[in-house]
């Protein structure tokens, strides 16, 4: 697999296993069938809810802990510099390791100075607490607040997908060397409907999740897809196998963009 160097201690797969809304016996089941599958990067969150599932999924899958990267996120209200700690702490209890590998603003807040919680994040990182360090969901201008502080931000999550390919953020992160991870990698499942997608994996005998998935890694994307099924588990995990032509890459390059589908009443895209 693939992987992108975040930094010094860093280095993360490009294909990673998504788990937003999964929760009990079936988070602990698909985490565990992703690594047997040989995925090696799990995604999660406080707000998911589901940091104890995941720890069991990763204990039954047997695979060695220092084998696997995990993202976790903190929450737009736990951004303050003496919440900051404690609350990965408690990640740290509840996922049943000893570091994070990547641990994300999830959302921004403009009610908490942004230098303030990467200043709490910064010493996480400097006691081993942390590997790296970065944000979800942060606009260019949210960004350029963020590097003003002059404190290494190597990740953002974002959604993108083929109908919000978000290029003028990927640009301006290849800019600032910050990698791109995507949530909602398949629009939702609702790219896999779209004609091009399923013209381009008609081609390639694959299937349009993976033709979605190798084209995002074909642009220097991180991907993390998630699914309960063993069969699409499995099949996504065969996405870096597949190789888009120049051809492929530029149809779904012109695929129309449509707006954004993760959009909560909270969200401060412009503030």
């Amino acid at each position: 697999m693939k992987t992108i160097q975040l930094n010094a201690t860093a280095s993360i797969p490009m294909l990673g296993f998504g788990t937003w809304q999964l929760t009990g016996e079936d988070c602990v089941k698909s985490v565990r069938l992703a690594l047997q599958t040989g995925y090696r990067h799990i995604d999660t969150a406080d707000k998911y809810g589901n940091h104890g599932e995941v720890a069991q999924g990763i204990k039954q899958s047997g695979v060695p802990r220092e084998d696997i990267f995990i993202t976790t996120k903190i929450w737009r209200t736990d951004l303050a510099k003496d919440v900051v700690p404690a609350s990965c702490e408690r990640f740290l209890q509840k996922l049943q390791i000893d570091y994070i590998d990547l641990l994300l603003i999830h959302w921004p807040n403009k009610d908490i100075p942004i230098g303030e919680t990467l200043e709490a994040m910064n010493k996480l990182k400097e006691t081993g607490k942390i590997k790296a360090m970065g944000v979800s969901n942060f606009t260019k201008h949210h960004l350029e607040d963020a590097l003003k502080t002059g404190i290494e931000i190597t990740n953002n999550q974002i959604e993108v997908h083929p109908s919000f390919k978000q290029e003028e953020m990927k640009a301006f992160c290849d800019e600032k060397r910050i990698a791109v991870t995507a949530y909602s990698p398949l629009g939702r499942g609702q790219d896999i409907a779209l004609p091009v997608i399923q013209e381009i994996a008609r081609k390639h005998s694959a299937n349009p999740a993976q033709v979605i998935l190798a084209w995002l890694l074909s642009r220097g994307i991180i991907a993390i897809p998630k699914s309960d099924k063993q069969e699409e588990i499995e099949s996504n995990f065969k996405a870096p196998e597949l190789v888009l032509s120049k051809e492929d890459i530029a149809a779904i390059n012109v695929v129309p963009q449509g707006p954004r589908l993760v959009n909560p009443e909270f969200a401060e895209w412009d503030y």
